[in-house]
């Protein structure tokens, strides 16, 4: 028999879970309703002439490009710094580069951007030319290199600074779970720490890994600010890093334009942000089944 206290958390509980359902699909009503028009509009009348998925099909491949540039940076880095905070860093030394890590996430998007502007870019301009000279017959790096800085690659690059500490943060406490007994056996047959930490934590944590990751994913493709700030757009599609040629994303695209539209150019921005809806849905959905599938056949069982 639940005590009253009990029924009053449990009745809260489920009613909180409800109300963050039908929340999620009231935007998801509002979005399809108002993106219909620019469905149905004639390619002529959507911005640019040429019809909605020309349209947004380059915001769709910047916003996707410049995610996976993050994932690639931040992922290694964050992994190596949780890994050094809770298997090798004396504790008061953990503890402060734990806090100081977890601070980055506290830091406003728009000082991200400004940060990028005017101290990040210009100092990649020489590592970009010298990634034309000697790397330019490949087609990330084809040049000409952007004398402002302001690519794909520095917008990358700051959306790795911003998704950091969240993937940090999650695997930190899923490497802290590791069991003791599977670390001390481990040493205790004669393995090197690196080797106790390939065999016991690393499998332990993978589901830990692949959810942070994740949830870094989603928030470098909803990241707005910081991205309209940094990224010099001249729209197109290109894997070309370094020049100034980029297509611009869905979030800084909404961000620029909103103010100035009217008519079915809102419309068609609310199309794009439908897009970016379902793209942000479908990766937490991926990230949940992943660390699901992976947890059966994790080190903690």
């Amino acid at each position: 028999m639940l005590r009253r206290g009990d029924r009053i958390f449990s009745g809260t509980a489920r009613a909180a879970g409800i109300l963050i359902m039908v929340i999620l699909a009231g935007v998801a009503a509002f979005l399809v309703v108002e993106a219909i028009p620019a469905l149905r509009a004639p390619a002529e009348d959507v911005p640019g002439g040429e019809g909605l998925t020309a349209y947004i099909g380059p915001l769709l491949f910047g916003t996707l490009l410049a995610a996976v540039i993050a994932l690639v940076v931040a992922t290694p880095l964050a992994v190596a710094i949780a890994l050094f905070i809770t298997q090798y860093a004396p504790r008061r030394i953990a503890s402060a580069l734990g806090y100081l890590v977890d601070l980055l996430a506290a830091i406003p998007s728009i000082v991200y951007g400004f940060w990028g502007i005017y101290w990040l870019a210009p100092r990649l301009v020489p590592l970009f030319r010298w990634l034309e000279e000697n790397l330019g017959f490949v087609p990330l790096f084809a040049g000409p290199t952007s004398a402002t800085g302001r690519t794909m690659f520095t917008a990358g690059l700051v959306l790795a600074i911003m998704i950091l500490p969240i993937i940090s943060a999650l695997t930190r406490e899923v490497f802290r779970q590791v069991p003791t007994l599977h670390r001390e056996a481990a040493l205790a047959l004669g393995a090197t720490r690196w080797e106790m930490i390939r065999l016991a934590v690393l499998p332990y944590g993978r589901s830990g890994i692949v959810g942070g990751a994740m949830l870094g994913l989603g928030r470098a493709l909803g990241e707005t600010l910081a991205i309209a700030l940094v990224l010099s757009v001249s729209g197109g599609i290109t894997f070309n890093l370094i020049s100034s040629g980029n297509p611009s994303t869905i979030a800084a695209n909404i961000a620029l334009q909103f103010p100035e539209s009217s008519g079915i150019a809102v419309n068609t921005l609310i199309a794009s942000g439908l897009v970016l809806f379902v793209i942000t849905f479908a990766v937490n959905m991926l990230a949940r089944y992943v660390v699901n599938r992976r947890s059966e056949f994790s080190g903690a069982n």
